[in-house]
């Protein structure tokens, strides 16, 4: 018996195969950036609110100028919004690397005075 030699590979099936793996990586990272995935609840008469642990997001711009929530803007404005939240909320500081360390520092100083301990600093990799 004569093997038979083949002068091509067939490539069709490969081909298949990465589509659906494209599919399925484009369907997924729409997820990610969202950061949810839409869904229709249904509703029920006898349900309980639930409460949310937001996180909340400080932003140090590099002029000086402090963002919480980017609508809340100033020190003490920042200071009376956080005081609504319990101790235990995420806090993420974004920090500009240009900022001055002072402003930083103070961002700090004010979440320690009230005892807040979910506090972190965000970076890039």
């Amino acid at each position: 018996m004569k093997l038979k030699k083949y002068d091509s590979i067939n490539v069709i099936p490969f081909i298949d195969v990465l589509l659906v793996l494209l599919a399925i990586v484009l369907l997924t990272s729409t997820f990610i950036t969202r950061g949810i995935i839409p869904i229709s609840l249904p509703e029920a008469s006898n349900a309980n609110t639930l409460k949310a642990n937001k996180e909340i997001i400080i932003v140090i711009r590099d002029d000086g100028t402090l963002f919480c929530n980017n609508n809340i803007e100033g020190l003490k404005n920042i200071e009376e919004h956080i005081l609504q939240f319990p101790k235990d909320t995420p806090i993420h500081i974004n920090s500009d690397k240009n900022s001055k360390f002072e402003i930083f520092v103070s961002v700090l100083d004010m979440l320690k005075r009230y005892e807040y301990s979910n506090i972190s600093i965000v970076t890039e990799k």
